[in-house]
């Protein structure tokens, strides 16, 4: 499961999230509106391991397991 960085198109507050899926819908913690995935924001993996060339896809991605 890995956190990912979100910004809300509403009233533009970035935070992060931690999803089962990256296609996770994840509202706004502030407005609640849909947010949209940061695609340049950093990677976390859940096993506290670095995540090694991963795209946040992960359907396709295996670095963090």
């Amino acid at each position: 499961m890995p956190i990912l960085e979100y910004e809300c198109p509403a009233c533009g507050k970035k935070f992060e999230e931690l999803v089962k899926r990256h296609d996770e819908e994840v509202t706004c913690p502030a407005c609640g509106a849909a947010a949209k995935r940061v695609w340049a924001g950093a990677v976390y993996s859940a096993t506290g391991k670095p995540a090694k060339k991963c795209s946040g896809n992960c359907s396709t991605c295996g670095g963090c397991r």
